[in-house]
């Protein structure tokens, strides 16, 4: 409110929403009590009664549902949110773990287990991180929904699983390897949000590509070649099948094939987008566009500029394009 909102007056970003629909009692009551997207024999039925043309219909029904969506200013305020806690918890981590001897040699996870300390620092890191994704949680519910929503919300309980349950069972060496680990693409994909919504489309595309590198690294590279190779194999190895062993793995396979999915969503995006010259849209965005252009458009640029059909939730998470308006 006192720091987000004044950053994007100043970078020309208007607190206006969407192209409102012509009112009309029967469409709304339609919209409001029945569906939000009515399919071909109700649109004819609507048409019929109202003596409009199905498109015309078609296009209120899109108009509506742009309406009730969050505005561009509105988006920003939150990826700037996002794109502070990632930073800051991605460096309080970087700088924690720094001088953690398990940073450097992973068997140090395991070694004197369960019988390690807790320091206080390492106790905020994980209260922190918990503390963000419970309400990653709960915000899912009241967010506009995204294609990737059941996908976001297995990989929020994955995530706060796996967080309450290491520290139950005083795992928190290895995760926070994890979180670290996690916390290291997160910000880069809100900057480029963030570039989005101001307009600068060639940082936008420099970020996504960032992103999109530093992702596909850390979370089909580094994370199944140390994480799990420590917890799969190292940990069998130095304090034996541990009654919880097959739990904690479960969920960190479960998080490895997210990461695969996430990590095709985003080579598919960035592919369209070296094929255009810029990233266009995001794989798994909401919008629908308001302009009558894309009437007139929409079966050439089918495929490419595909949208939700559904009309309704932040990856919050991963996958994202140039117009990022999804988020």
């Amino acid at each position: 409110r006192f720091i987000a909102k004044p950053c994007a007056i100043n970078l020309g970003i208007q607190d206006s929403g969407p192209h409102r629909a012509q009112p009309n009692a029967i469409l709304e009551k339609v919209f409001t009590s029945i569906t939000k997207s009515p399919d071909g024999k109700r649109l004819e039925g609507l048409s019929k009664q109202l003596d409009w043309d199905v498109r015309k219909i078609q296009r209120w029904f899109r108009h509506r549902r742009n309406q009730d969506k969050p505005t561009t200013l509105t988006k920003f305020c939150e990826s700037m949110w996002r794109f502070t806690f990632y930073l800051s918890i991605f460096f309080y981590g970087i700088r924690f773990l720094w001088t953690a001897p398990w940073f450097w040699d992973t068997r140090q996870c395991w070694y004197n287990y369960p019988f390690q300390p807790l320091t206080s620092r390492l106790y905020y890191y994980y209260i922190l991180e918990l503390a963000f994704y419970w309400s990653l949680m709960f915000s899912q519910f009241t967010d506009i929904k995204r294609k990737d929503f059941l996908i976001m919300f297995v990989h929020h309980l994955a995530t706060i699983g796996l967080i309450t349950f290491s520290y139950m069972n005083n795992m928190v060496r290895v995760g926070t390897l994890v979180l670290c680990l996690h916390d290291a693409s997160d910000f880069l994909l809100e900057a480029a949000k963030l570039a989005n919504y101001a307009k600068y489309q060639r940082l936008c595309d420099a970020f996504f590509m960032l992103f999109g590198v530093v992702f596909i690294v850390t979370r089909l590279g580094i994370y199944p070649f140390w994480i799990l190779n420590t917890t799969l194999f190292e940990s069998w190895e130095l304090i034996g099948p541990y009654p919880s062993w097959w739990l904690f793995n479960g969920l960190l396979l479960t998080l490895q094939v997210l990461h695969v999915i996430w990590s095709y969503l985003i080579v598919r995006t960035a592919s369209k987008a070296l094929v255009r010259g810029k990233v266009s849209k995001d794989d798994r965005s909401d919008v629908e566009s308001s302009s009558e252009e894309e009437d007139v458009t929409s079966n050439s640029t089918k495929g490419i500029f595909s949208t939700s059909s559904n009309g309704s939730n932040r990856l919050n998470g991963h996958v994202a394009g140039g117009q990022w308006t999804g988020e």
